[in-house]
């Protein structure tokens, strides 16, 4: 009996939730042979007991078919988060998601989507049930990306069943539409769409639902937050100094939005060379600490260009998924955890609240800056034709 024989038998152990198995996630990390027992060390990236207790009873199964009269499993598994309530207030029209994740961006061509997906991969393959909205209505790029471009989800009655993909729900406008086809929507046609993909779709009792938001700050972004509480933000960008102007505009939102700042994501933060794994700075790196800083949130994580990811992006292979040893993936999996860690802190102190952002403009009567709500309160003969306060 060889230790490559062992390894051979524990292909045939899946990581649950998921079709690969745990050697080749290269969750593997020691195996020793004792006579008639043996030894197995495993790393995993869930805190889900179901997930160990499932992993250590399948490990066993395996080597018993090999003649192993005794089997020891070690799984090493990152701390479980508190169980918390989460308080909400305000307007949920999604209330069977616990926590909604917006990621945004001041401008479009940062990686927005790719770090969308691969966050939320990471946080799936650490045992969250999670969910990913492409609410990006004119760059739909997560099917693709999701590896389910073309598949077109099942409708049930009057709602849509989310695809699945990396044990992860998906759903997109382009799922929805012809490929290729374009969308020449005004602001209310994207509001409407918004809202529909919160409470059309058949998601399930989701603990992270991520939101890949369209790049800027307009319709589409207050539209989420008056519909659900947000949880956290987070903001995309590249070291240069033109992308990091635009990510100001991004985090001044999230305080205008009462949105708690979870961090932001630098993206070509460096490039590693696929041939020597050499770490260069081509762009600039770690420039965007600074502006973090100075919106008391953190550098959540930076991501160096790899080849690897822009071929996971267009194969529907992503990177954290199929290469989960490369440095890049190791940083998708580490910023996962520090992003659960801060909805766990924003719960802790009482939850998500878009109250204070809720339209206060009585029906009827057009929120026109110069006075739709005052036009409201105003003696009849003063109010104008079109009830918003103008005149």
């Amino acid at each position: 009996m060889t230790n490559e024989t062992i390894l051979d038998a524990l292909k045939n152990v899946t990581y649950p939730g998921f079709t690969k198995d745990i050697v080749t996630f290269g969750f593997v990390k020691d195996v020793q042979i004792q006579g008639d027992k043996a030894i197995i060390s495993v790393d995993i990236t869930s805190s889900a007991p179901e997930v160990k207790a499932q992993i250590t009873d399948d490990i066993s199964v395996e080597l018993k078919k090999l003649g192993f009269l005794a089997v020891d499993v070690h799984i090493t598994a990152p701390q479980a988060p508190k169980q918390l309530s989460n308080s909400v207030s305000g307007k949920n029209i999604a209330p069977q998601v616990k926590n909604f994740v917006m990621v945004s961006s001041g401008k479009g061509g940062v990686g927005k989507s790719t770090t969308s997906v691969n966050l939320a991969i990471a946080m799936a393959m650490q045992g969250k049930r999670v969910g990913i909205l492409d609410a990006d209505i004119y760059g739909p790029n997560i099917p693709r990306m999701m590896g389910l471009n073309g598949v077109k989800p099942e409708i049930q009655g009057n709602k849509v069943q989310p695809l699945k993909a990396y044990g992860v729900e998906m759903m997109s406008m382009g799922s929805l539409m012809e490929d290729g086809q374009s969308l020449i929507w005004r602001g209310s046609m994207i509001m409407k769409a918004i809202e529909q993909f919160l409470r059309d779709i058949l998601w399930s009792e989701l603990d992270v639902l991520v939101i890949d938001m369209p790049p800027g700050t307009g319709d589409a972004q207050l539209t989420l937050a008056q519909s659900v509480p947000v949880t956290a933000g987070i903001v995309v960008t590249t070291p240069q100094q033109v992308s990091l102007d635009d990510s100001k505009r991004s985090l001044d939102m999230f305080e205008k939005l009462h949105i708690p700042i979870a961090g932001v994501v630098e993206n070509m933060s460096g490039f590693i060379c696929p041939s020597c794994d050499t770490e260069s700075d081509i762009f600039g790196m770690g420039t965007s600490k600074e502006v973090a800083s100075s919106y008391n949130t953190e550098l959540l994580a930076q991501i160096p260009i790899e080849p690897a990811i822009r071929v996971g992006g267009d194969t529907g292979q992503p990177i954290t998924f199929h290469n989960p040893d490369s440095e890049t993936a190791k940083r998708y999996q580490a910023s996962a955890s520090n992003l659960l860690a801060f909805i766990d802190k924003v719960n802790t102190e009482g939850g998500a609240d878009n109250s204070a952002v809720q339209p206060t403009t009585p029906p009827g009567v057009s929120a026109c800056s110069t006075g739709g709500v005052a036009a409201s309160t105003a003696p009849a003969h003063t109010k104008s034709g079109g009830g918003c306060g103008c005149n």
